[in-house]
């Protein structure tokens, strides 16, 4: 009679394990917009300052990392106006630049986290260094 209670019980519990299990199987997003600041110091008369064209966003590719940094989860490019938007797992994560150290660009990784079904919204910054 004990025995048949438990079964019972545990059988009433099993839908809502299963339906946890699910939802944190469920991706979630990230989205954001990329801000390149690139300052000279002398432009010439009469000319206007470069525009941002999708071609320069594309020089920046962002890569997302595991959330210790060791690994590279996933890599995109900013579409023509710098926005980004990414479909990922649950987890934590950092958001940083592709050879940001190499081409002595300024940025900051940025740390998110996923979760199920949801939108997290981070934006970033690189400084060129260019004057």
């Amino acid at each position: 009679m004990i025995l048949k209670r438990l079964v019972i019980a545990g059988c009433a519990f099993l839908p809502l394990l299963a339906i946890r299990a699910d939802d944190t199987a469920k991706p979630g997003i990230l989205e954001g917009h990329l801000k390149i600041i690139s300052l000279k110091e002398v432009e010439l008369a009469g000319k206007k300052p470069a525009k941002l064209t999708a071609e320069n966003y594309a020089e920046y590719p962002l890569i997302i990392l595991n959330k210790d940094g060791q690994r590279e989860v996933a890599r995109m490019t900013p579409d023509r106006e710098g926005n980004y938007r990414i479909s990922l797992p649950p987890a934590d994560y950092i958001l940083d630049v592709a050879g940001r150290g190499q081409r002595r660009l300024r940025a900051e990784p940025r740390s998110f986290t996923i979760l199920p079904n949801q939108t997290v919204h981070v934006d970033i910054d690189i400084d060129t260094g260019v004057r």
